[in-house]
């Protein structure tokens, strides 16, 4: 059998121990966290054990963290014109969000057809601060959102820089944090952000858990899901302990490494970069000018389909992903790569390398090998249909 190599990351990491033995822990619980006797109580005592390790990673009050199935719906909790500040009982008027957002924030969250607009990037993918200011300069309560590092490219955005404009105009900004949670430094004081979302499965924890985070004056007075009351009256449902245990966990354990895991995701990420251009110069690396993540590579190569590639590199033992946002199998144009400027070859063929904690050199040297193989065949392959 074909030993594999694993470079989709960004997608989904692997289980951190810590968290698998986490959840495996609370599966033994049998109280639910809304009783009040001794298994209520412990139960109970694991959800805010665990929410106290999700606020430390991104700076925040334990009390301020809201856990949600997933950033999705973190993010659809976050978009709406509900939210306040300061104790001020004004409404959002408009959301404006990048033109690399996550499809769950481009939809609009909670946000009426005609108060949303779609803010530009540049050619690497940085949100044009121009237009920005030019948007808040009419809008009486904004509300934006702008991800910390894009999925695709790992470009970081100024979120500091763009909190300050945006509180001056007297808006709330919304920080989708996915990405860049566990990977980068992701303090929300130091952002200047009002609402941050993050996932567990991005950085070790389980899928289907994620969170929302409030600054302390932050108010959202329509819940997303209402019912019973948990999560202080924003999120209804009986809490998924196993899930939220984990993801504690995985907070914890990606806060203690991050540093260490970033310099060296940063060496391999650049190891491979340079491999890569030296097999194939032709090659584009998208936001390579820009600061990114220490671990995501976003390449293509002219002439090449990332769906072809995808399989080709799969059946080598790789398993990578395209640009594309792809649904159930079918892989389409990237809107970040579009929205930057980059031609429909590109678009079309951009594949998507990201690492993690347990990357090794052996793994990048498989893929360097690998992608020598696959990328020639396919060029000869392009080269005799044309």
């Amino acid at each position: 059998m074909t030993e594999r190599a694993y470079f989709d990351w960004n997608a989904t990491a692997p289980l951190r121990p810590e968290a698998r033995e986490a959840m495996v822990a609370a599966m033994a619980l049998t109280g639910n966290a809304s009783s009040v006797h001794a298994e209520g109580r412990a139960a109970r005592q694991v959800i805010e054990a665990a929410r106290q390790k999700v606020a430390v990673l991104v700076g925040a009050e334990a009390k301020n963290v809201t856990f949600t199935s997933g950033a999705t719906e973190a993010n659809m909790l976050a978009l709406t014109p509900s939210v306040t500040s300061g104790g001020r009982k004004a409404l959002r008027d408009k959301l404006f969000f990048s033109a690399i957002e996550h499809p769950s924030v481009r939809a609009g969250g909670r946000f009426p057809a005609g108060s949303t607009e779609e803010l530009p990037v540049t050619r690497e993918g940085l949100l044009d601060l121009q237009a920005l200011r030019t948007v808040l300069a009419r809008s009486e309560h904004p509300l934006v959102s702008v991800m910390l590092a894009n999925n695709e490219t790992g470009v970081i955005q100024p979120i500091a820089e763009i909190a300050a404009m945006v509180h001056e105009a007297g808006g709330i900004l919304h920080v989708d944090a996915v990405q860049g949670a566990g990977r980068i430094d992701c303090q929300t004081a130091e952002l200047g952000a009002d609402l941050v979302s993050i996932s567990a499965h991005k950085l070790g924890g389980p899928q289907g858990v994620g969170a929302l985070v409030r600054r302390g004056d932050i108010h959202i007075s329509a819940a997303l899901i209402t019912g019973g009351g948990q999560e202080r009256g924003l999120r209804a449902g009986t809490e998924n302990i196993a899930a939220i245990a984990g993801f504690g966990a995985a907070c914890a354990a990606a806060g203690v490494a991050r540093q260490a895991d970033a310099a060296r995701m940063a060496r391999l990420r650049d190891t491979l970069e340079a491999g890569l251009k030296a097999a194939t110069p032709q090659a584009v690396i998208f936001g390579a000018d820009a600061p990114r993540l220490p671990n995501t590579t976003l390449v293509a190569v002219p002439g090449i389909k990332a769906e072809t590639a995808i399989i080709a590199f799969d059946l080598s033992g790789i398993a990578l992903s395209s640009g594309s946002a792809c649904s159930s199998g079918r892989v389409q144009a990237s809107h970040v790569l579009t929205a930057m400027g980059a031609d429909d070859d590109l678009t079309r063929g951009a594949l998507r390398l990201s690492l993690g904690w347990s990357t090794t050199q052996d793994d990048v040297n498989r893929l360097l090998n690998a992608w020598n193989t696959v990328i020639s065949s396919l060029l000869k392959t392009h080269a005799t249909a044309a």
